[in-house]
């Protein structure tokens, strides 16, 4: 722990670009990271991960501080996200799920009765004491780099846990939701304590940020946010509020929900590439930086084409209170590194004050 009380990894990132961003202060060059940049993206991912099943592999520290570090080295981005996933806590817990290659979370006996919520008992941080190992040798590793931890937003861990896998109309997670409000409140709330407590341990580990996925609340209506998934994500932003420590809030397809993320509690909100940032910010409103928001497909055109659409990102961002450089959602697995390692290096320059 450093003097003033913080983790010695987050008193040595607090004048980094990348948090400098999030906290809508002057930076020296807008900063750049990339969701899903430790990743398949990358040989030396692929490498290392070979014939280690994705659960197991964010269990062991030595791995996952290895592959986190990986996307810093090589393509010299502003900030590090812890790697894992977002069904970790589950499985912590005792949910009984696995991570099915080409499929992605798969629950054995989804929940969608009362009955059910007795097996979402509250996380402890020895359920998973390989975080706090593997984010103490990884903000070691990284001195001024800040790590950002991350977690699954509330709506996002319930659709997966009533649908019991990957969902394209979430309809047994809408019926349930729309059919039995209450169960449905009394899921997200446990949800909301678990996420929590898993952040918590993060953020007491060292990592100087957070980002909450709320990858499929996209899907939503506005009034069915506000009313049936805000109070729960709220209640996530509220628990690690008094650390201090920036937080972000990322979903996909959420143009319509932009502003209603916000409130909810995030200071930085993360944009997909569908809605230009400075439309973003008319949206969301004062206050609040935001991340993206170029999209990843670009990536597969001409360094060109790659440089012409990140100018237009950008341009529109250029009135903002605080910008991250971001995709507009994950790097696709297929992705060229030296693609990313260019555009890092583009932005840097092309905004270096």
């Amino acid at each position: 722990m450093s003097a003033n009380g913080s983790p010695s990894g987050q008193s040595k990132t607090y004048d980094s670009a990348f948090l400098k961003a999030c906290r809508r202060e002057p930076v020296p060059h807008t900063p750049v990271w990339f969701m899903r940049q430790a990743g398949r993206s990358l040989p030396e991912y692929l490498k290392v991960r070979e014939g280690i099943p994705m659960l197991e592999s964010c269990m062991r520290p030595e791995l996952v501080t290895e592959i986190t570090l990986q996307p810093v080295r090589r393509h010299k981005v502003d900030a590090a996200i812890y790697f894992s996933d977002i069904v970790v806590p589950l499985k912590a817990i005792g949910i009984d799920l696995d991570i099915k290659p080409g499929v992605g979370p798969v629950v054995a006996d989804p929940i969608r009765r009362r009955e059910d919520l007795a097996r979402l008992r509250d996380l402890t941080p020895e359920d998973v004491s390989y975080v706090t190992e593997a984010i103490g040798m990884l903000t070691q590793e990284l001195g001024g780099t800040p790590l950002i931890g991350f977690a699954g937003a509330p709506f996002t861990l319930a659709s997966y846990l009533v649908e019991g896998g990957p969902s394209r109309n979430h309809e047994h997670t809408k019926a349930l939701m729309y059919g039995d409000p209450q169960l449905w409140a009394d899921l997200l709330d446990r949800l909301a304590e678990i996420t929590s407590a898993f952040l918590k341990v993060q953020i007491e580990a060292g990592a100087s940020a957070v980002q909450l996925f709320d990858s499929w609340v996209g899907a939503l209506a506005p009034a069915d946010y506000r009313r049936s998934v805000m109070p729960a994500s709220t209640k996530v932003f509220d628990a690690v509020a008094s650390y201090g420590v920036p937080r972000i809030h990322f979903g996909v397809g959420t143009g319509e929900l932009l502003g209603l993320m916000g409130e909810a509690g995030a200071d930085v909100v993360g944009v997909d590439w569908r809605v230009p940032l400075d439309e973003a910010a008319r949206r969301v409103g004062p206050g609040k930086a935001l991340q993206g928001n170029l999209d990843p497909a670009v990536l597969f055109s001409t360094p060109e084409a790659v440089e012409a659409k990140t100018d237009e990102v950008l341009a529109a961002a250029s009135g903002l209170e605080g910008h991250i450089f971001n995709l507009g959602h994950g790097v696709l697995p297929t992705t060229d590194p030296d693609a990313l390692t260019r555009l890092v290096e583009y932005v840097h320059t092309k905004t270096a004050v």
